[in-house]
């Protein structure tokens, strides 16, 4: 009975504190001391979500800021206990559970995604294994290999122009094709790429049996390009491109691909 007890106090506890607007202060707590924790703990994860999404708080005032950061405190189940993670919650917030409201500015969405994964790159475990990769093997004419830490993205929106001076009321025609990469000294970097070779990362990274001469060939099909030399002129640079950068860590090694690794 002690036990249960003392559990339910702890849930009117935090429920005050998530909700101190809907749930009333437990009895028996003097408010004032209630106080010190509804601000510490709301202070703290707000801390982070700004810090996590630094341009899309520069879009709302405060009022509607804290409305909408509150209401996530308030409601959101979060599926991680750890602090940095509260980044990738909250965007998991905004895409399933929070209904669009008057002050959110075109493209918030997409704007808040393209933030998150700055943070979500920096911290990645993930790690390439060069034992199956030639770093210096002909890019045309072998299987080339993208980093597992690059992440091609498309926006319908320009996400990395947006700002409090900088909104758009509606989409461009053109999506926003960017490479969002973790280079070799472990600085995350975004590439500004154009809807082609968005296309060549994509065919790469579907068909790892594609050469770079094969995927630029795909292209040419699909654009029913008059002059396709210079298809293969510019989508050669891309990969020497994308390559330097270390998006592209080099070509598949033969006994690599004969093994299916």
């Amino acid at each position: 009975m002690a036990e249960a007890g003392f559990k339910q106090q702890q849930y009117a506890f935090t429920a005050h504190i998530r909700n101190p607007r809907a749930v009333p202060c437990p009895s028996g707590v003097e408010d004032r001391r209630m106080k010190i924790y509804r601000e510490l703990l709301y202070n703290n994860v707000e801390g982070f979500v700004s810090s996590g999404f630094p341009v899309l708080r520069s879009m709302y005032d405060d009022e509607a800021w804290h409305r909408m950061v509150r209401d996530f405190f308030a409601n959101h189940q979060s599926k991680t206990p750890y602090f940095l993670e509260i980044s990738q919650e909250f965007l998991r917030y905004l895409q399933n559970e929070r209904a669009p409201q008057p002050e959110d500015p075109p493209g918030a969405l997409e704007l808040a995604h393209y933030e998150w994964v700055e943070l979500a790159l920096h911290v990645a475990e993930d790690e390439n294994d060069m034992r199956g990769i030639d770093p210096n093997g002909d890019l045309m004419a072998g299987h080339p290999v993208l980093s597992v830490l690059a992440w091609p993205l498309v926006y319908q929106y320009p996400v990395h122009e947006m700002g409090p001076e900088r909104r758009f009321d509606a989409p461009p025609e053109q999506p926003t094709c960017l490479v969002v990469y973790r280079n070799r000294k472990d600085e995350v970097k975004f590439l500004l790429i154009n809807p082609v070779t968005a296309r060549l990362l994509e065919l790469l990274q579907e068909n790892p049996g594609f050469s770079g001469h094969q995927a630029i060939e795909k292209i040419i099909e699909e654009l029913n390009h008059p002059n396709p030399d210079i298809v293969f002129q510019g989508g050669q640079q891309a990969l020497d491109e994308l390559q330097q950068l270390g998006i592209i860590l080099g070509t598949r090694k033969k006994s690599a691909v004969g093994s299916g690794q």
